[in-house]
């Protein structure tokens, strides 16, 4: 089979690769080359690059560059800056899969005539006779199944997992054996175009204005204090909150940009039953989603699974089984079958309204 593989320069799209070429495939490997400025935390420096060609010289296949940073300024960055001028908390790297490695890529793939396409994610692919389904990688530390929630059906179908059914430890013992330069390197931690060292407000001050907020207690009406940039202030957050006037840590409830306003409660006031879902963001793998179906959710990469149900009242709504802390506006959800945990349905952003 004549495949595409994305190479990040990581370790765990090189042994996908090397594991693809074992087992006879023909294999092209291409790296996306996606941001322009600094970065110092994830798979957009030139040493990525650089890692790639060389981990596909050691295994003897053919390397390309893919240049995308136009439309990932478009796609992803612009997005994630407007949203945080919003007070809305995105994810960016699940936008990055969505519109650029599963769209673009998959696209170009198909114009140069490979038959399918590969990735180093911790996920699998569990094909039958009547489909193939997305499903949690086996080692569940490193799970990503929860950053491809958006993939289609039509993309599922032509993909490739191959590390989806080995551990992180696995995957490196393998790529030592292989003889390649990643069998060590460190796992990316952050979005790939905030420099780690800088963090948010480094990227985005001079891209849009951010405006300092007073911190009100909703219980007692205190102001307890301020926030230099209420930009990026998320829902439920506890860091940098001053405890109330009875000693109980506060969490962020509410950001008004408009007032200049951050609200704070304490936990057990502030959680919640429901998760509602921007109507226009929903997204379903395979079959529609009744009102009452039974769903296990997810609201961040490793977060603790969520057991729920799609609301009865025909509402774009998430009914939790037990109350949790608030899911800021902006953030994906990720949905699984309650009956097949393992197995990913579909994926919705929480609404800002």
């Amino acid at each position: 089979m004549k495949i595409l593989v994305a190479m990040s320069g990581g370790v765990d799209s090189s042994v996908a690769a090397g594991l693809l070429v074992e087992q006879g495939h023909d294999v092209v490997g291409a790296t996306l080359k996606l941001w322009g400025g600094a970065s110092d935390s994830g798979c957009c420096s030139v040493a990525d690059v650089d890692d790639a060609r060389r981990v596909a010289q050691v295994l003897g296949i053919d390397h390309h560059v893919f240049n995308y940073t136009e439309e990932f300024e478009r796609d992803v960055v612009a997005p994630f800056v407007a949203a945080h001028a919003q007070g809305v908390t995105p994810n960016p790297c699940i936008e990055c899969n969505r519109h650029i490695k599963f769209d673009l890529f998959f696209q170009r793939a198909a114009r140069l005539g490979f038959e399918a396409v590969a990735t180093g994610h911790h996920a699998r692919i569990r094909r039958d006779a009547t489909r193939a389904q997305l499903v949690r990688g086996v080692d569940p530390a490193k799970d990503q199944s929860y950053v491809l929630g958006y993939l289609n059906e039509a993309t599922i179908n032509s993909l490739l997992l191959p590390i989806g059914d080995m551990t992180k430890e696995q995957v490196r013992q393998r790529a030592e054996s292989y003889g390649l330069r990643t069998w060590d390197k460190p796992d990316s931690q952050d979005v790939c175009f905030i420099e780690a060292s800088k963090g948010r407000e480094a990227f985005l001050a001079p891209r849009i204005a951010l405006s300092s907020a007073v911190v009100i207690d909703r219980e007692s009406g205190d102001t307890i204090g301020t926030v230099p940039a209420a930009q990026l202030v998320t829902v439920g957050q506890r860091r940098g909150i001053a405890a109330g006037r009875d000693g109980e840590r506060r969490f962020v409830t509410h950001v008004d940009l408009q007032r200049g306003r951050v609200e704070v409660d304490r936990l057990a006031a502030i959680l919640i039953r429901e998760i509602e879902i921007d109507p226009n963001s929903w997204h379903v793998i395979y079959d529609e989603l009744n009102p009452g179906t039974r769903v296990l959710v997810q609201v961040s990469a490793h977060g603790r699974v969520l057991a729920a149900s799609i609301s009865a009242d025909g509402r774009s709504v998430l009914v939790l089984d037990d109350a949790v802390r608030p899911v800021a506006p902006g953030q994906t959800v990720v949905l699984y079958d309650a009956e097949d945990p393992d197995v990913v349905i579909g994926a919705g952003v929480v609404s800002s309204s």
